[in-house]
């Protein structure tokens, strides 16, 4: 079987469109024509029918084209880690974080790590979001590793008996407030004082949802949750409108000219960050190196010294 025709056949499958695909892969729409012929007289089966001026996928096709797409995916990676086993001073890391970790955390780690001797040449690729979706990437091998908090996919299986969850660093759950807002004035807040207010919280997709909760379940408060909201800078912005309060990590570089954080002294729970990879799964040379270092550099900055993010 024809590695190529294989190719063509993935990008004829996501184009559906003969001249499209022919354009994407450089090669004549007749090349083209006669690898897809090659390929279903070989398996003996019709992989597409016409659509109209189109075409579209058989349910042979359908079937056919995840198998083939995975098998090229890991083909591909395949070539990447051999690559990199060649030369280990290179190579490529998909990281993704949570949306609070951008501001200081990833940079720290990622300026440091390509400052040390050997590292310059590895190159990254960043994605955010919020800690359900990027698990979900990790699990789809889209990511290398993640620096998220710890939640529940919805799969048979426990998250920990897919990936591997090792503690990073903890954050400290501040209250933001408006700036004409009453609690504004008071240096320390308690968990009381958040009785009848008006709370902005985070979605269900992040992994501050059930932190959140579990704060005040600690008290006999009774806020009233007024929005769900995914990502941190969109939550100070409706507490900057003075649409309510909100409980949120720490963010030392957080301009708080329309509002502040403000520190919780009866709060007994820390937001915990972890580094997750994938379990029993091979790590490319640079990735491993990263995944160290990450670790090492945590230990060093956060956790001997008792400090939280």
């Amino acid at each position: 079987m024809n590695l190529n025709h294989l190719e063509y056949f993935k990008v004829l499958a996501e184009t559906q469109h003969m001249s499209k695909a022919s354009e994407k892969l450089g090669i004549s729409q007749p090349s083209l024509s006669y690898a897809i012929k090659k390929l279903e007289d070989e398996l003996q089966v019709p992989l597409f029918e016409p659509d109209g001026r189109n075409i579209k996928l058989t349910i042979i096709g359908k079937k056919y084209y995840g198998y083939i797409s995975d098998s090229l995916k890991s083909l591909d990676y395949g070539n990447k880690v051999v690559e990199q086993l060649k030369n280990p001073n290179t190579g490529h890391i998909n990281l993704g974080f949570t949306y609070t970790l951008g501001q200081k955390l990833v940079p720290d780690i990622m300026t440091s790590f390509l400052n040390v001797p050997g590292n310059s040449e590895v190159s990254f690729s960043l994605i955010q979001d919020n800690s359900y979706n990027l698990l979900e990437s990790l699990y789809h091998d889209e990511l290398d590793m993640i620096l998220a908090s710890k939640v529940e996919l919805r799969m048979a299986r426990h998250s920990d008996e897919i990936f591997d969850f090792i503690p990073l660093v903890q954050q400290e759950i501040k209250l933001a407030v408006p700036k004409d807002h009453p609690l504004y004035s008071k240096k320390t807040i308690s968990l009381n004082d958040l009785d009848g207010e008006d709370l902005i919280t985070f979605s269900k997709h992040s992994g501050l949802n059930s932190l959140i909760k579990k704060i005040l379940n600690q008290t006999k408060a009774k806020p009233n949750i007024k929005y769900e909201l995914e990502e941190d800078h969109s939550i100070i912005g409706f507490v900057e409108h003075n649409m309510g309060i909100a409980l949120v990590p720490n963010l030392p570089q957080l301009k708080q000219d329309k509002m502040a954080l403000r520190s919780i002294e009866d709060n007994h729970l820390e937001h915990n960050l972890y580094l997750i990879i994938s379990r029993n799964h091979f790590s490319p040379p640079s990735v491993h190196r990263f995944q160290n270092f990450a670790l090492k550099y945590c230990l060093k900055n956060y956790i001997n010294k008792n400090t939280m993010l």
